[in-house]
């Protein structure tokens, strides 16, 4: 599966990861439901994702606690749509 055919699964079928939930959730605009999974993952993906939330909230000071935490470099808001389809990727 590619990030654009993931963005496109509507509804998102059973089996995909926490992770690819997650990036599913934030793609359709359930920023709760993504938030809430990303918490959940406890690993350098699960905080990069984390990190994406909080950009995409406009909350930068906790995306870049999320990024250090994920050992990524901090990214802003004029690349929400190029850091989702980059942790994508690195999910799939």
């Amino acid at each position: 599966m590619t990030p654009a055919e993931l963005a496109a699964l509507n509804p998102a079928p059973a089996g995909l990861s926490r992770e690819a939930l997650a990036l599913w959730h934030a793609k359709q605009g359930r920023w709760d439901a993504a938030h809430d999974i990303a918490q959940e993952i406890h690993t350098p993906l699960g905080s990069w994702i984390h990190a994406l939330l909080h950009v995409m909230e406009g909350d930068q000071w906790n995306a870049d606690y999320w990024f250090a935490k994920a050992g990524k470099p901090s990214r802003g808001p004029q690349q929400i749509d190029a850091l989702w389809d980059e942790i994508a990727r690195a999910v799939l």
